[in-house]
């Protein structure tokens, strides 16, 4: 018998599913389990070329329709995303591993607000007027083209409609890949927003590798990359999409600080740091994975960090009683596992998990280290895996310091009751989504993205409106024209 996550087919390309078995096939790995629960294939060239030739000619009549007509479509698609939220969060739970108790409230909702968000705005959407005496200038907002979306793993739902959503919004086709780790959920989305009446041919699905998103980004066709990745590959497809000179958003790793001062509350700040470092095992970009503590409160924080990862609850994600979920393929469990091994190796004291769980499936313990200094591995490279790294500070001025010195800029926390300092410090930090009192909070109204390594432009709110779409100056000459011959 079929298992209930094998999709139809493994692309969705005007309007409907296509296959084509050519394509290197690719598993879908069930990470609860190790068991293979469905398979897809990668794209052949036939396939690529069938979603670029189709998305490039559905986008100009999608232009043209009203911001209004197109806007609602994508609230109807975020009502239809919000009725089947449970058949979805299922779906999010088979593709990645993450525990249906997250993905009911944390998925496909994030999924359906962007598309509700942008959908709100598309109406919105004008230019402006710039009077020159008698003569005047005005501008319109217009789509950039046929954009390509990249996912990464984490969050398959989330990513397809983080990008897709403010695309459509502005008038472009796109195609989106999702990673080949999780190639189910996107697919439900390009679905949901033919039923809520998209035009066949502006959100396209296609699967597969490096390779297969390397013809994307380098096809002449396509206008812009937004990419969700890690740093070494978002080096690679920003330069591919220099070379064509394409717009990109790239949205990168991190190795985030997470400032804790002895006037914290206490709890508040426990809940912060497990927010930032085992929510979805620690497979979060944005996870504040230094956590920096003043030296006041470091062993009673410690002290009831330990306590509250012992109440997580590893198990069946289906379950919703299971509150932390495996790693999201065997591989990447490894990788956590290596760094794992070299926190111990080079010296910091394992306070919590420090191993694979007993059980089925790539679960690892939820893992804390103290007494990290800022040379150690863990303490410089991403984990992107369930390793806390607890470093001491003094003063204010030291922890500043210590936070930046990194590659990475793409977000930063503080705990304080001192709102001053609060502000200041958040003021100080070269990071581009901050937090006071709090962590991880990823609303689609504000702004998400890095500085430095960490990316470029910004996915969400009204700053996502200005990367997917372009000003046209139009200057209008009510007298003569002069001319010296």
């Amino acid at each position: 018998m079929t298992h209930p996550a094998q999709p139809k087919a493994s692309h969705f390309i005007n309007g409907e599913y296509v296959e084509d078995t050519v394509g290197t096939p690719i598993p879908v790995i069930y990470a609860a389990t190790g068991e293979q629960i469905a398979t897809v294939h990668a794209a052949t060239p036939a396939i690529v070329e069938q979603a670029l030739s189709t998305a490039k000619a559905a986008q100009k009549a999608w232009a043209k329709m009203s911001g209004t007509e197109r806007g609602r479509i994508l609230r109807r698609a975020a009502d239809i995303m919000r009725e089947r939220n449970h058949d979805l969060s299922v779906l999010e739970t088979y593709d990645t591993g993450k525990p249906l108790q997250e993905t009911l409230v944390a998925d496909a909702t994030s999924g359906a607000d962007a598309l509700e968000y942008f959908g709100g705005l598309a109406a919105s959407l004008t230019g402006e007027h710039i009077p020159l005496g008698e003569d005047w200038v005005y501008t319109k907002r217009e789509a950039l083209g046929l954009c390509v979306g990249i996912g990464a793993w984490n969050y398959p739902t989330q990513i397809a409609c983080w990008k897709g959503a403010p695309a459509l919004a502005c008038g472009n086709a796109m195609v989106f890949k999702p990673s080949e780790t999780t190639p189910l959920c996107a697919l439900k989305v390009a679905e949901i927003l033919i039923e809520a009446g998209a035009p066949a041919g502006v959100f396209n699905v296609v699967q597969g590798m490096g390779e297969v998103g390397g013809a994307l980004v380098t096809d002449p066709r396509v206008d812009k990359v937004s990419l969700t990745g890690s740093v070494p590959t978002g080096k690679k497809v920003y330069a591919a999409a220099a070379e064509g000179m394409k717009h990109v958003t790239m949205e990168l790793g991190g190795k985030s600080p997470l400032i804790i001062f002895d006037d914290a509350d206490l709890d508040n700040a426990v809940g912060g740091a497990i927010n930032g470092n085992f929510y979805s095992s620690g497979q979060v970009c944005s996870n504040g994975t230094r956590v920096f503590v003043q030296k006041g409160i470091k062993e009673k924080f410690l002290a009831r960090l330990a306590e509250r990862t012992g109440n997580a609850i590893l198990g069946d994600p289906m379950d919703e009683a299971t509150s932390f979920g495996p790693m999201v393929t065997e591989n990447q469990m490894n990788i956590v596992l290596g760094y794992i091994e070299k926190g111990k190796e080079e010296g910091a004291r394992l306070i919590c998990g420090g191993k694979r769980a007993d059980m089925d499936g790539y679960f690892i313990e939820p893992t804390v280290f103290a007494d990290v200094t800022d040379d150690m591995t863990i303490a410089r490279e991403e984990i992107f895996g369930p390793v806390m790294s607890v470093l001491d500070f003094d003063t204010e001025e030291e922890v500043v310091a210590r936070a930046n010195d990194t590659e990475f800029g793409l977000s930063a926390g503080v705990f304080t009751k001192d709102f001053t300092r609060a502000h200041r410090v958040i003021g100080n930090l070269e990071a581009g989504s901050c937090f006071i009192n709090s962590y991880n909070d990823a609303p689609v109204e504000a702004p998400f993205g890095g500085v430095k390594a960490s990316g470029v432009g910004r996915e969400n709110s009204k700053e996502a409106i200005k990367h997917f779409s372009q000003v046209k100056s139009v200057y209008v000459r009510m007298g003569d024209v002069e001319a010296a011959f």
